[in-house]
């Protein structure tokens, strides 16, 4: 399942109750049977919530005040809302209203939507700001060992806890694929899709250079820098010519062209069989940088500044993937790659 390396160079209370029987809120066998639905369809949220207040304040003017509007106004909504539903909620008198038989039954139904409708905007919410969400992540090795995959979950994490996380190991190749039919999310791989991809954008996370390792028995191991001609016909380690021809071949171009050539005596696309080869003294190898930190016996290191090849891991996502969970794991790729240079 491991990858080849590739070298590069709404406002609230605004709610409106549609045409759906799940929000239906009248028993049956009582006057609200006789109410049409499509009069149901035009009630929204926020004159439930002027007929709850006039209702619990048994007064228009004390209600108005409650909700911070005039009572010409209030008193319209309350008409207009008994009009919609062809039915009378309130008695009126001079000093006070009070609820029908039918306004009673229908505050209660409507306390119980409000309710609802609360619940069902503070999950939206939550869900915007990440929590319960999912987010699938496909990822190759190299994010693994530069930290870069780290670093992104720990950030996702922080600014949205709720996120449950599934990791898939995956090719370079087989994650824009994913990516696009929707397996997964995020990608952070080694070869990212066109720019001019239509579906897919991707950003550079993290840029990894090259690094020399040699047997640690070797007398090169001793030195503190290399030349090119210090590793001329040496025996050497490479990936393999059949997995990936494009990185066989810019590693060869690279090397002839800084001035040396590679005695390549041994295969491996694994870094880390790279330098289990190398530990057992079989031949030099060129590898990420990160590796170093693995402190491997029998293998040393030393940087090779004037051969530019690097490994380049980058992340990327759908174009049309806003969430913001999703943002936190790819948006931030510079401060990913600043954060896992340290």
């Amino acid at each position: 399942m491991h990858d080849h390396i590739s070298f590069d160079g709404g406002k609230r209370g605004m709610w409106t109750a549609r045409e759906d029987r799940s929000l239906e809120m009248f028993p049956s066998k009582t006057k609200f049977d006789k109410v049409k639905m499509e009069k149901v369809s035009m009630l929204d949220l926020r004159q439930l919530s002027y007929f709850v207040a006039v209702a619990e304040s048994e007064n228009v003017g004390h209600a108005a005040a409650r909700l911070g509007m005039s009572q010409s106004p209030l008193s319209r909504q309350i008409m207009q809302l008994e009009a919609d539903l062809g039915l009378t909620l309130f008695e009126r008198s001079r000093q006070r209203i009070h609820l029908t038989q039918e306004g009673c039954q229908f505050l209660t139904e409507a306390r119980a939507l409000l309710a609802q409708a609360e619940r069902v905007e503070a999950e939206a919410r939550g869900l915007g700001r990440g929590e319960g969400s999912l987010a699938t992540v496909g990822y190759t090795e190299g994010a693994v060992h530069t930290g870069v995959l780290t670093h992104a979950i720990r950030r996702m994490q922080a600014q949205h806890s709720g996120v449950t996380l599934t990791l898939n190991a995956m090719r370079s190749g087989r994650q824009i694929e994913a990516i696009r039919t929707r397996e997964i999310d995020v990608g952070f791989l080694y070869t990212p899709p066109d720019d001019a991809d239509p579906d897919i954008v991707h950003a550079l996370a993290f840029d990894d250079p090259l690094i020399l390792a040699i047997p640690s028995g070797d007398a090169l191991a001793k030195r503190k820098s290399v030349t090119p001609a210090d590793l001329d016909g040496r025996p050497w380690i490479a990936s393999s010519r059949y997995s990936n021809v494009a990185t066989r071949d810019s590693f060869l171009a690279t090397c002839a062209a800084s001035g040396f050539t590679p005695d390549i005596r041994f295969e491996a696309d694994e870094p880390l069989t790279m330098l289990g080869l190398v530990a057992a003294g079989l031949g030099l190898a060129l590898t990420q940088a990160t590796l170093r930190s693995l402190k491997l016996p029998g293998v040393a290191f030393i940087q090779v500044p004037w051969f530019p090849l690097s490994v380049k891991i980058h992340v990327a996502r759908r174009r049309s993937d806003n969430r913001r969970h999703i943002l936190a794991l790819t948006c931030p790729a510079r401060q990913l790659f600043r954060t896992a240079k340290r």
